[in-house]
């Protein structure tokens, strides 16, 4: 019993595919079989809205008269790198200002830009024969770029973890504020509605995977760095820590400021919440088995930020279940928990992706090449 993804794209063109959030999945999943409900849907949709510092965006100034060759250049006083073009430039999102008091960087520039603001040019030149200019100033908004692409080497961490602070002073990290002496947890994924826990052995989403990004269109680029599917698994076969991680890339002159949104971590930096949404075609039965996993289900590691080490201790593993509850038990004590990603945004992603799919906006696409299953995790020792 399967179908195929041209069949699915008929339905979607037709006006005739049915589509389930992942939420909504999971609650029909409870009462039907596989098999039912493979009767019953042709895609599911996923969601998540959370932080994800590993983006950043490509533009193209177009050039200048006389011609410049950027060697520096500041976006709002926000370094971007020059290196690979004579008006190419790549900001990243977690790329501080450096205006040292400001809490403001990469990610703002990024967002500011999406929701049509205007944004300060300042760049240095590098003077050839060719490119005469020594340097230029002007103000810029994304209709002025030839191109505005986000493109993001790590995103949509399949799976992450539960940081704590077992020690006497707080504690600044990519995770906010980790109280002393274990006073809150913090997590980061969404559980049940990832995109990747949905599909945890990336049978169905590949390089080249149409999605949402950013409230646009975007793409499946390749796999993330620190892309680790051979984390260790349940029985269920979804991963106990961070694994598969995802590079992305969409025209960004197409987003939405909703979807994407500068923030600032104090004491650590800056950094882009960003909207991403994957739908996962239900081709046979057996695609259904991951989605019907629950939170109670998924489990993340609790690794103590007060050792100052590449490894870490740890406290065990957690639900989901017991992280969205407000507090998990560590050592005999109520800890309680909160997210970084937001949960009611994550449902939002999906529902908006439901509803492109629904209303033929959006097809599917058949994925070039796999993501590669047998990456191993690999760490940096100095010379002996």
């Amino acid at each position: 019993m399967e179908r195929t993804l041209d069949e699915i794209n008929r339905r979607i063109l037709q006006g005739r595919v049915r589509v389930w959030t992942a939420q909504e999945a999971k609650a029909k999943l409870a009462t039907l079989s596989l098999e039912e409900a493979f009767q019953q849907v042709d895609v599911v949709t996923t969601g998540t809205f959370e932080p994800m510092e590993s983006s950043g965006a490509i533009l193209n100034l177009g050039h200048t008269d006389p011609p410049i060759k950027i060697r520096q250049a500041w976006l709002n006083g926000v370094p971007a790198y020059a290196g690979f073009g004579a008006v190419d430039l790549y900001i990243g999102a977690a790329q501080p200002s450096e205006q040292a008091d400001q809490p403001y960087g990469g990610g703002h520039v990024i967002a500011d830009l999406v929701a049509g603001k205007r944004v300060h040019l300042r760049a240095i030149g590098q003077v050839t024969d060719c490119y005469p200019r020594p340097d230029y100033e002007t103000v810029l908004t994304r209709d002025q770029l030839n191109q505005f692409y986000l493109f993001n080497p790590r995103n949509a961490y399949q799976n992450f973890i539960v940081g704590v602070n077992g020690g006497d002073r707080p504690l600044y990290t990519y995770l906010g504020l980790l109280e002393p002496n274990l006073g809150n947890a913090i997590y980061s994924n969404p559980g049940e509605l990832c995109p990747l826990l949905n599909d945890p052995l990336l049978r169905r989403v590949g390089i080249g995977s149409r999605i949402f990004l950013g409230g646009g269109i975007g793409y499946i680029a390749w796999e993330g760095t620190q892309h680790f599917p051979l984390q260790k698994r349940l029985p269920n076969q979804t991963p106990i820590g961070p694994a598969a991680t995802l590079a992305l890339i969409g025209d960004a002159k197409q987003m939405q400021a909703e979807w994407v949104r500068g923030c600032y971590f104090r004491n650590y930096g800056p950094s882009l919440m960003l909207g991403v949404g994957i739908p996962i075609p239900i081709l046979s039965p057996s695609d259904l088995e991951p989605i019907a996993i629950r939170d109670k289900d998924l489990v993340a590691p609790v690794i103590d930020f007060s050792i100052p080490r590449r490894v870490r201790p740890t406290f065990g593993l957690v639900s989901y279940a017991q992280l969205k509850s407000g507090y998990i038990v560590l050592n005999g004590r109520k800890v309680r928990t909160a997210p970084l990603v937001s949960l009611r945004r994550s449902m939002q992603v999906a529902e908006i992706l439901k509803q492109w799919i629904a209303s033929g906006q959006f097809t599917l696409t058949q994925p070039v090449a796999p993501l590669p299953l047998d990456r191993e995790f690999l760490t940096q020792n100095p010379y002996s």
